[in-house]
């Protein structure tokens, strides 16, 4: 694991420990409690287990210019995603939100994922099914190929690009935003903003 990634897990795993900490002593103090100490705080200590081992990094995030009635827009994106921490993360319970400020889009899984291999990200077959209303993912680094046959990232050496297609009212000109907010199943949701960039090419990379 890279020193920043050990870093992070560090910091967040000594905030868990305080908050339970602040938890489990506002517990043992209220007499009035109906539940018994142990009870809450193992409930506790599993809630914040999974805030930190369903947590998502973002390695890159990619789009793809197009001409759209004369007008340059992105239509695809690519983000390019990893897991904190060794942990079996379901991409199936994966729900993204897309909000432009006018409209906000739900994506669910598609049931693609898919291998790089030598193709192209943008030109990957996978888009074929991807409509505006779904996202796939193309992995790059599956040691035991969990993501292409089980729909599962479970180490941290993992890596995925997560792809979808924008609807056209959500399309991207230059300087326009969008909230991504990723929804994995339990844990802390992740929440990314993209402004496309001068369109000086087809393929840029979002700041």
């Amino acid at each position: 694991m890279s020193k920043l990634a050990t870093g992070l897990v560090a910091m967040i795993l000594l905030i868990s420990i305080l908050l339970i900490g602040i938890t489990t002593a506002t517990i043992l103090s209220d007499s009035n409690s109906g539940f018994t100490e142990e009870a809450n705080l193992n409930q506790i200590t599993n809630e914040v287990v999974d805030e930190i081992s369903t947590y998502i990094q973002i390695r890159d995030q990619k789009g793809k210019y197009y001409d759209i009635d004369g007008v340059k827009k992105i239509q695809k994106i690519a983000i390019l995603i990893s897991p904190l921490v060794t942990q079996d993360i379901s991409v199936s319970k994966l729900t993204i939100q897309l909000d432009n400020g006018d409209s906000v889009h739900m994506l669910t899984y598609s049931s693609y994922s898919q291998s790089l291999d030598q193709n192209s990200i943008f030109e990957h077959k996978i888009w074929d099914s991807l409509t505006g209303k779904n996202f796939g993912l193309i992995s790059l680094h599956d040691a035991d190929n969990s993501l292409v046959n089980f729909d599962v990232i479970n180490d941290y050496s993992d890596n995925a690009y997560l792809v979808f297609r924008l609807h056209l009212d959500m399309m991207l000109a230059k300087h326009d935003k969008i909230t991504v907010t990723l929804f994995p199943s339990t844990g802390l949701k992740k929440v990314i903003e993209l402004e496309a960039p001068l369109p000086i090419k087809s393929v840029i990379t979002f700041e």
